[in-house]
């Protein structure tokens, strides 16, 4: 509890810091908020759709990864799930264990969930480490982009391949496959933690029908899995861009690659446990890049600071909604 007391003071400072001393020198608030009251309606009603389909897409990879979860249901579990993350510093095992108690109170075997949890999370975690290398490549045939954009792609290239390597090398090698049988059984013991349980003790014989399973499931729904989280994280990037035309900036100062580029740096800003949902350093990092692409800094700051509240307000909301909704049978 005293850790957890520390590293949320710590995270708060942090916060403040960010908000109360680094990006008022960037832009003055007073110029921030006229940029956000020129928005006009038409711009108002495209970032509303835009978020709006941003989370109608949050649950299809979890209908895709666990057969016989509900469209609602799945709705109800990503919003839950990821309003803790954006509360918590370091709440992204925390949002995982939450997702993992609620499917199993809806019945769902605990494989089953284990494997959705850690499915959903693996592709989400690549596509994080695939999109700067995309952005870096966009920038760079525009004959743009630095060395730091070129060593963000880098690193998130190596992860990448990384990943990959090791999921592969997990479900068709027995020795690897300790490394996914880990994920699964870390994801499913912090939620039985949380429920003051013992942590789960899967059998050799029981990861070895899990890995069959997955990989059953695997080559029959990898495509769709795919396309449902390219789905959800692109619409979050089209939040961004639309907020940066709704500001003001044109095409001529920021482009569609540049955009891109800003925002897959920001998604990996994102993953670090530094900040509840990176709260702080992401609008520090995107805004400092759409500078640097040709932004004015007002316009920039608005920008940022509509798509991070589009992108959290909603789930927070959404989130506190579901929880307070009676579960659910699963299948609904």
């Amino acid at each position: 509890m005293k850790r957890r007391l520390i590293v949320s003071a710590v995270a708060l400072v942090l916060v403040g810091v960010a908000f109360g001393v680094v990006l008022p020198r960037l832009a003055n608030y007073g110029d921030v908020w006229r940029v956000v009251r020129g928005f006009s309606w038409p711009w108002l009603l495209a970032l509303a759709g835009a978020t709006a389909l941003n989370i109608l897409t949050f649950g299809p990879p979890w209908t895709t990864a666990l057969p016989g979860l509900g469209f609602l249901q799945s709705l109800q579990l990503t919003q839950e799930s990821t309003a803790v993350t954006l509360v918590v510093p370091g709440g992204a095992p925390l949002g995982m264990g939450v997702s993992y108690g609620m499917l199993r109170s809806w019945g769902f075997g605990s494989a089953d969930v284990g494997r959705a949890v850690a499915l959903t999370g693996i592709w989400s975690q690549l596509s994080t480490f695939f999109f700067p290398i995309v952005g870096a490549l966009a920038v760079a045939v525009e004959g743009k982009g630095g060395t730091s954009l070129r060593l963000v792609a880098i690193v998130g290239g190596g992860l990448f391949a990384a990943g990959v390597a090791l999921f592969v090398a997990a479900l068709w090698r027995e020795g690897p496959a300790r490394w996914l049988h880990a994920v699964a059984s870390f994801v499913a013991s912090a939620a039985r933690r949380l429920r003051r349980r013992e942590p789960v003790a899967w059998s050799r014989e029981g990861f070895d029908r899990f890995r069959r399973e997955t990989v059953a499931l695997l080559r029959e729904r990898w495509p769709s899995l795919t396309i449902a989280t390219l789905a959800n994280q692109l619409t979050g990037w089209l939040v961004l861009d639309l907020s940066l035309r709704a500001s003001g900036i044109g095409l001529h100062d920021v482009s569609i690659a540049d955009s891109f580029a800003a925002w897959s740096v920001a998604r990996l800003i994102t993953s670090l446990p530094l900040t509840p949902g990176g709260l702080g350093f992401v609008e520090l990092g995107l805004t400092g890049l759409l500078v640097g692409f040709g932004a004015s800094s007002a316009k920039a700051v608005a920008a940022v600071l509509a798509y991070r509240v589009l992108s959290i307000v909603p789930t927070l909301l959404l989130g506190l909604i579901g929880a307070m909704i009676p579960a659910r049978r699963r299948g609904l």
